[in-house]
């Protein structure tokens, strides 16, 4: 079509330009699985969707992205909008011939490690490698593999430990911080992870750890503390009587992050009342673990 023919369709109403080059071709709201073709488009040949928006259509998250990310092949400049952002890159999948009406997008373990290599620290890009693994959507050996073959990865150090535990149980930032900061450094022994349960109204529901032998279970929650001291003492007055009393042990993001050394001194005092014999060791020259109330 001539240029002067397309701006008389746009200028009628007709048509609509989403992005240069790029039109739509009917009358209504633009949906979001065209509003993703329209960006494959205007992204050329090889283009594919990747970061947060393709871990949106991997369901590796729940949220719509915005902006779309767009990873295309390094010897192509492709200029980013508002809404787009422009990946060059040279891992991108040659040959995958994706279902009909599926947009284009980096696979799984591609979309792991981009997520993890942009994330802005290690507490998030641990969370993108776990919930993979918490949403089954990845395997240690794949994702070892895909992480070998790229030259440069940020924390490749640690993040191999990282696949190990994730595809072990651990399924969160703080499932992975209590495994590693509370149990492994304070030299507690191992719990089982996600342990199935019959919840009283028949349901199936997971323990997030257990120490069986001890009649033990440590549950985590998830959501990022926010201070609040009153609620802090609360928790701690009850943890102190499960210590004792109860079987149940409640953690949450400031008791396994900010205060892990006597986080650990009370599970520690949890196994012994119950048992459990093995000593507490210090994680550091500045661990207050064998220091805290109690011991």
């Amino acid at each position: 079509m001539s240029a002067s023919a397309i701006r008389s369709k746009v200028a009628s109403g007709r048509w609509r330009q989403l992005y240069p080059g790029v039109y739509a071709v009917f009358t209504g709201p633009v949906r979001r699985d065209a509003r993703l073709w329209a960006a494959l488009l205007y992204g050329g040949k090889g283009a594919q969707l990747s970061h947060q928006t393709a871990a949106e259509l991997l369901r590796l998250t729940d949220e719509q992205s915005l902006p779309i990310h767009l990873k295309i092949p390094t010897e192509r400049r492709v200029h980013p909008l508002p809404d787009v952002v422009i990946h060059r890159s040279s891992y991108i999948e040659q040959g995958w011939r994706f279902a009909r009406g599926v947009p284009p997008h980096t696979l799984v373990e591609q979309t792991v490690l981009d997520l993890l290599d942009a994330s802005v620290s290690f507490d998030d890009a641990v969370g993108w490698v776990t919930r993979a693994f918490q949403r089954n959507l990845a395997n240690a050996g794949s994702l070892q593999r895909a992480l070998a073959t790229r030259k440069k990865v940020r924390w490749r150090d640690r993040l191999s430990e990282v696949i190990t535990m994730a595809a072990a149980g651990t399924h969160s930032t703080l499932e992975y911080r209590y495994d590693h900061d509370v149990e492994r450094a304070h030299g507690l022994p191992p719990a089982r992870k996600q342990v199935p349960f019959t919840k009283p109204d028949g349901s199936r529901g997971f323990r997030d750890r257990t120490y069986d032998e001890y009649g033990l279970v440590v549950e985590l929650d998830g959501k990022r503390y926010h201070d609040d001291d009153r609620r802090d003492h609360d928790r701690r007055r009850d943890n102190d009587a499960a210590a004792t009393t109860g079987a149940t042990l409640r953690y949450d993001w400031r008791d396994v992050v900010r205060t892990q050394c006597q986080t650990a001194a009370q599970v520690h005092a949890a196994l012994r009342t119950r048992g459990y014999t093995g000593s507490l060791k210090p994680c550091s020259a500045t661990c207050t673990a064998l220091a805290a109330p109690g011991r």
